[in-house]
This record gives C-alpha cells, structure tokens and sequence, in this order.
C-alpha cells in the first residue's frame, strides 16, 4: 500500500513546530489499514515489536510490505531513504 500524509493532516500541527514529522502512530495506522485491506477487519490487534528507523516528512512517498498471515504479520514500511519502520502485528482473539 503506497500513502503520503499532507502537510494539512491535523497530526503534523504539534509534531513538530517549524520541522514537521509524520508520528510513529501514524505510520502504525497505515500499516494496520494495509493488513486489513488484505486480509479483512481484525478485532483486537497489537503491535509487540516496533523499530521506528528514520523519519517520513509530510508529503514524501512511503509504502507498506507485510509478509504472513493471521494472526501474525512481519512489516516493513519503505520511504525514498529505505525503510522507515519494521515490527510486527499481532491479531488477539
């Protein structure tokens, strides 16, 4: 799933003033968009492991891999500077 955050997305209003940053939730959401896309609505899911590895600035490209199947997925998201974050969503119940 490829995705870009505007520069008007209400997160980037505190996040931060003068050099906005995309927030690690908000990457987190899309991820979670991206499984559910694929593999339906999950009712209860966590994220055990998360490795935010560089920053996504409003506007710049970024895409979401996952690899597996429920109720375990592996993901990567990937910006023009290699990948941002990689961790793993687990669906409970």
């Amino acid at each position: 799933m490829r995705f870009s955050i505007p520069r008007d997305h209400p997160c980037l209003a505190g996040h931060f003033p003068g050099r906005p940053l995309v927030p690690g939730v908000v990457l987190l959401e899309r991820v979670l968009e991206a499984i559910e896309a694929v593999h339906g609505p999950a009712r209860a899911l966590r994220v055990p492991q998360v490795k935010f590895l560089r920053p996504l600035l409003p506007e710049q490209p970024a895409r979401v891999v996952f690899e597996g199947a429920a109720p375990r997925w592996r993901f990567e998201v990937h910006g023009d500077a290699g990948v941002l974050a990689r961790g793993e969503v687990v669906a409970d119940g």
